[in-house]
């Protein structure tokens, strides 16, 4: 019989950490802590197998579970001495959800589940106290309505706002036991309201609606996009935990709050977190109430009145204090832990790895090195690469003069400004046509995770470190301001006011998300240093990767960019971005215009001089480095010009009649551009073109060497090829022209020939192709086009629908696609090197920067990658992860 459940409490667990694809980071954390024999509430775990049947099985579930469920809730039941449903001595449960990969907030979460009108009476007499046990209740009714029957939560916001306006309180703990049975009674009633069923009062009944609730929301819009994101694939499905309540709300004694074994902002080795009293756990995360401080020199540091939990209870903090350094040991690892103290007794409900800064997580690395928990290697392996982009965004220049309306909670560093809007699809919409815009909301949900990732920033009025906005800010790599308690929202009209500065939708407004300050306007900016831990951690990434990293760079900025992360070469310099350059767009134009060769000489007798200084200063900042320069690649029509403006200014230049002029840009209009006239074809056209490009890489080779005595090597790659023939034809032009120019300057030197792979015939036929070129660099950009009959400018407009609908895992032109290109990739590797064996190879195209497709160059053996410079340090960890996955040394 297939087991589906797993039992954890009293010390023991049927888990461990190891079953972690199977219980879910949750459920095998639980196990874990359980076996630890740290204070964990008994319950069970229903593994991710259990979701995977319930969806291929038209939300039924396996036949053996039911029995399963009951004999894992009698264990809970015989360990607490408590029965489920029992009116006098009840058992209460929370059900949460738990992936493998965490999910912070976009999942479904039930607590208190078990209350109906017969045990609420139960827990109140037990407990002795009616005010915890009414006010359990009515949370519970909320939740579940909410979670299960589909209720809005913020209708019962509203009746509970109501309660304690006629009441004349501000606090929910100002109410007593009379107000929550009203509000009981008002919960209830809307709830039968809404849906036109009574609230289920059998605890059966409730546990099986609760579990189907959290299992359907692993198919919520939110979780999807969540999941697509991060690259978390849909089919691996979620476990349900349910486990014995504790109560943070039973009073002054009683509290629950988040913390973590280190700063995740930071990395600094300190207790950070944030805790409530007489609160329940989705108070901290909600955002509800702005929590206290964990410790008291955090408190004083901030400049806090509220007492923090160090001082408020002493014992209880000693007690977590040690259980943070027993996890942290047992772990290897900073951890993000979840805790409720009931009258005194601390309980943990949750640890896992914690979310932190790309900065925190490049600290804690180094550190825990240094400390002895780990090696080089695996904190190699603890930093992900895309995080790295984290380091390369704009801080606030502390010189800028700036203008601070308020201040909250530092909850993401990185500063960003832009225009304010207050809800989440204006900040995707505006997004998407090129504004820089921050989301403000009262308190973010999972609902609006499409409208942070469009924004810049995000700014809520309540909420804390751990609040929803923070977490997701974190991992996304956004700033983000929580807890700007002084900043009052209108959503109607549109506007958010804050000591006496009102600030309406589409004004501008800077954050700093480390500081917690708002300003005014926007504030200068300054780029981040990468020194420290940064250069720590890219050296010992330095030692164990096999592939170099280079850069795509054409323009001297680029190149310096590139240097200082530490690029080993340019792999693609796009000498078509030199010819747009005003100064020079009026002699390419020329030289499309022109009636004959001798036309086209004498225009391109005036790029000559700008493209050799163009490559004159590659080749000084590269020092010697690889330079691969790509000639000529686009097609000739996207030269000219479009505007009568500039056609007649073209044409009086050109010396030719504007109606000539039109002539011949209708000439060259192609009805599929992408694979018209254009690459090698055009140099096999007009051989005079590539013989100029090539004339001013030599010259400029010479010069250099002349000047510097270093040795320079370009590589020079001829784009679009899909024959042998014409690398010959080309290969054949480009030899004479270098003969003539080492004749010229007296000059001898070493130069390479290439070619791009990036059409299927050209990797089909790379065993031929490679008789002729001596590098090839994989130009995957159009590889993937032509591979799918797919234009990367439309792809945006469908493919999203492919990878929700799981026809794609992930958008082929962000990882390569290893069945397809990936075939083709491979294919060209091995037939190039069975002619070559010492043939280059690399890729050039976004690839060249993706984690993921930079695994795949390792497996399949290509020399170097190529990408942005800003991608540069994302491509060398990577690379080093790609080598550590295999093992090797």
């Amino acid at each position: 019989m297939t087991k589906w459940v797993y039992t954890f409490g009293a010390g023991k667990s049927e888990g461990d950490a190891s079953l972690r694809n199977l219980l879910g980071g949750k459920g095998a954390n639980l196990a874990e802590m359980s076996n630890l024999g740290l204070p964990v509430p008994p319950g069970f775990t229903l593994t991710t197998d259990v979701c995977t049947a319930y969806y291929d099985n038209d939300h039924r579930y396996p036949e053996e579970l039911e029995l399963q469920v009951k004999s894992a809730l009698a264990q809970i039941e015989a360990l607490t001495e408590k029965r489920f449903g029992d009116k006098h001595n009840p058992l209460l449960v929370s059900v949460r959800s738990g992936a493998r990969a965490s999910m912070p907030g976009m999942m479904d979460t039930v607590l208190n589940l078990g209350l109906n009108d017969e045990t609420v009476a139960g827990l109140a007499k037990l407990s002795e106290d009616a005010r915890f046990a009414y006010d359990s209740y009515r949370r519970f009714i909320q939740m579940y309505s909410d979670v299960v029957m589909g209720v809005d939560h913020h209708s019962f916001e509203e009746i509970l706002e109501d309660a304690k306006l006629e009441k004349g309180v501000t606090l929910d703990t100002e109410l007593d036991a009379d107000d929550w049975k009203a509000l009981v009674k008002d919960y209830l009633e809307l709830t039968k309201r809404e849906t036109g069923k009574d609230f289920p009062q059998n605890p059966i009944d409730q546990l099986w609606g609760a579990i189907s609730a959290v299992f359907g929301s692993w198919m919520t819009k939110r979780a999807i996009t969540y999941r697509r994101l991060h690259d978390i694939p849909g089919q691996w499905g979620t476990a349900v935990n349910i486990q014995s309540m504790v109560f943070g709300n039973m009073g002054e004694g009683s509290a629950t709050g988040v913390a973590f074994t280190r700063d995740p902002s930071t990395g600094d080795k300190s207790y950070y977190g944030e805790f409530l009293i007489n609160a329940q756990g989705e108070d901290v995360v909600a955002g509800i109430r702005t929590p206290q401080y964990l410790t008291k020199q955090a408190r004083e540091m901030a400049g806090a009145d509220d007492i923090s939990m160090e001082e408020a209870m002493p014992k209880a903090f000693t007690e977590l204090a040690a259980v943070f350094e027993r996890l942290e040991a047992h772990y290897r690892e900073m951890q993000d832990i979840e805790f409720t103290v009931e009258n005194g007794t601390l309980w943990m409900l949750q640890t896992r790895t914690g979310k932190r800064t790309a900065k925190s997580a490049l600290k804690i690395a180094v550190d825990m090195v240094d400390e002895g928990l780990i090696n080089e290697d695996e904190a190699l392996m603890r930093v992900e690469p895309q995080g790295l982009d984290q380091l390369l965004h704009p801080t606030l220049d502390p010189d800028a003069p700036r203008k601070v309306i308020a201040r909250g909670l530092p909850a993401s560093p990185g500063a960003a400004s832009g225009e304010v809007v207050f809800n989440a699809d204006e900040a995707e919409n505006r997004a998407k046509m090129g504004h820089s815009v921050i989301l403000v909301r009262t308190e973010t949900s999972p609902e609006d995770i499409h409208g942070m990732h469009a924004a810049e920033g995000i700014l809520t009025a309540r909420g804390g470190m751990t609040s929803h906005a923070a977490v997701v800010a974190r991992g996304m790599g956004r700033a983000c301001v929580a807890g700007a308690g002084s900043v009052r929202i209108s959503y109607e009209k549109a506007e958010f006011t804050t000591a006496g500065v009102t600030i309406k939708a589409g004004e501008i407004i800077t954050i700093d998300g480390s500081s917690g300050e708002i300003m005014q306007g926007s504030v200068d900016t300054i780029q981040p240093e990468l020194t420290g831990d940064f250069g720590t951690l890219m050296a010992w990434a330095d030692k164990k990767r096999r592939m170099g990293v280079r850069a795509n760079a054409e323009i001297p900025e680029d190149a310096k960019v590139a240097r200082n992360f530490g690029a080993e070469g340019i792999g693609l310099c796009r000498t078509e971005h030199m010819f747009f350059d005003a100064k020079r767009i009026l002699a390419v134009r020329e030289m499309i215009v022109a009636k004959d060769e001798n036309g086209r000489r004498k225009a391109l007798g005036k790029l000559l001089p700008e493209q050799r200084k163009d490559f004159v200063e590659l080749f000084h900042i590269m020092k010697g480095l690889p330079v691969t320069i790509r000639l000529l690649d686009p097609p000739l029509h996207e030269f000219l010009p479009h505007e009568d403006a500039e056609i007649e200014e073209v044409a009086k230049a050109a010396n030719v009649t504007v109606e000539t002029l039109k002539r011949r840009i209708a000439e060259l209009e192609e009805s599929n551009p992408m694979l018209g006239h254009r690459g090698c074809r055009l140099g096999i056209t007009y051989p005079e073109i590539y013989e100029m490009q090539a004339r001013a890489i030599f010259e400029a080779a010479a010069n250099v060497a002349k000047e510097t005595g270093e040795h320079v090597v370009p590589e020079i790659m001829i784009p679009l090829a899909a024959t042998k023939a014409e690398i010959d034809f080309l290969k054949e032009r480009i030899d004479g022209v270098a003969v003539a120019v080492m004749n010229e300057t007296e000059v001898e030197m070493d130069y390479s020939i290439g070619t791009m792979i990036e059409l299927p015939r050209a990797a089909l036929q790379a065993g031929e192709i490679a008789q002729s070129a001596e590098f090839f660099s994989f130009g995957t950009n159009d590889l993937t086009q032509t591979t799918f009959g797919i234009s990367r400018d439309d792809a945006a407009r469908f493919l999203w629908i492919y990878q929700e609908r799981g026809i794609l895992d992930s958008d082929p032109f962000v990882t390569i696609d290893r069945e397809g290109v990936g075939q083709l990739v491979r294919m060209g590797a091995e037939r190039g090197r069975a002619v070559r064996a010492n043939l280059k190879l690399g890729i050039c195209g976004e690839h060249g920067g993706d984690p993921a497709s930079i695994d795949f160059c390792e497996e399949v053996g290509l020399d170097y990658v190529s990408c942005s410079p800003f991608r540069v340090p994302i491509a060398r960890l990577a690379a080093a992860q790609a080598v550590l996955k295999r093992g090797a040394d």
